[in-house]
């Protein structure tokens, strides 16, 4: 059954299974899900896949990412089924393009789409994080039965509501009111929450947690950490993606609407929360971080393989603008074990 740590969010009559590995036929290609989150590198990942596919389709490994997922192979598979029928039609649609994938010869196919875990926007207007990744992700993982493994990148608090408000108000959404603010500030809901539904939605699968403070420049580092093999190599920063606009381009945006850009003063990217508020989901990160490293609960393994602990590389100048240091230094990651 789901912890109570998730129980304003269950979703009823789910039927959680032992978390025992799926036994699998010496030929079943391994899947492998990326499901974001948003805000994390997803789409950074999603090009480095892309732009390396001819040599991991030579190793045999396959990729599958957004263009492929979205009003296609996967298109429907996270909503409401209107009938029984159109649950297994869709699933079916999976299955075919699976046992495609494996009749070439594919022994890991790597599927990365961060929207199957639901949407920014459904974030803020609902004031939690992910609240529905649970029935979305059991639809997901009955639809691809069975599911290998499953990784989440997540990311300090303060940082990722930031970032998704930064990308949403381009996008035609509302600058957040103080109220707002203070919510999602105080929301209960933290990546705990979220992996716990997510655990419990694939039962069978790994569930591997992976950090966007160590792996967000360096998509090789994630692939590895996925797969559990080397991939191509890369430069730091190469396939970052999908930056999110800073104040200046915000204020463009802001005045573009007809609205005061003035509501936006200063440079640099935009930090919507005031220190306490900041402070706060700090502190539920740290929380996050510290549950996963006791092993939480059996229900997922975290990985914090460093991209400065290789040789010769150091995170980029970029990146420390995007979180890193903005932790206090009792709450640094702690070193690889």
């Amino acid at each position: 059954m789901l912890t109570s740590l998730g129980a304003s969010y269950a979703f009823n009559s789910f039927v959680v299974a032992e978390r025992t590995p799926h036994k699998k036929a010496a030929s079943q290609m391994d899947v492998i899900l990326h499901v974001g989150a948003h805000r994390t590198g997803s789409t950074s990942f999603q090009h480095y896949m892309r732009a390396n596919r001819a040599t991991l389709d030579g190793a045999g490994i396959g990729f599958w990412g957004p263009w492929r997922t979205r009003k296609g192979v996967l298109d429907g598979l996270t909503d409401t089924p209107a009938t029984p029928a159109e649950a297994r039609r869709r699933a079916g649609r999976v299955q075919m393009n699976l046992r495609s994938a494996e009749k070439r010869g594919l022994g890991a196919l790597v599927v990365s789409d961060e929207n199957l875990i639901g949407t920014p926007r459904r974030c803020v207007r609902a004031g939690a994080l992910y609240p529905e990744i649970g029935l979305r992700m059991a639809r997901v993982a009955a639809g691809f039965a069975p599911v290998t493994r499953v990784n989440l990148q997540i990311r300090s608090l303060d940082m990722w509501w930031a970032s998704a408000l930064a990308f949403l108000v381009p996008r035609g959404m509302p600058l957040p009111t103080e109220a707002k603010l203070e919510a999602l500030a105080n929301a209960s809901r933290s990546w705990r929450h979220v992996i716990t539904d997510l655990a419990c939605a694939c039962p069978g699968a790994d569930i591997t947690v992976t950090v966007f403070e160590r792996f967000a420049d360096r998509p090789e580092a994630l692939f590895e950490a996925i797969t559990g093999q080397s991939g191509p190599e890369s430069q730091p920063g190469a396939f970052w993606a999908n930056r999110c606009p800073d104040l200046a381009a915000l204020r463009t945006c802001l005045a573009e609407r007809g609205e005061d850009p003035a509501q936006l003063p200063g440079e640099g990217r935009w930090q919507p929360f005031d220190f306490t508020q900041a402070a706060r989901l700090r502190e539920a990160y740290a929380d996050d971080l510290f549950w996963l490293r006791a092993g939480a609960d059996g229900l997922a393994t975290l990985t914090e393989t460093a991209a400065s602990d290789r040789p010769g590389t150091n995170l980029g100048k970029d990146l420390q603008a995007r979180g890193q240091r903005h932790d206090r230094p009792a709450r640094r990651l702690a070193p690889t074990r």
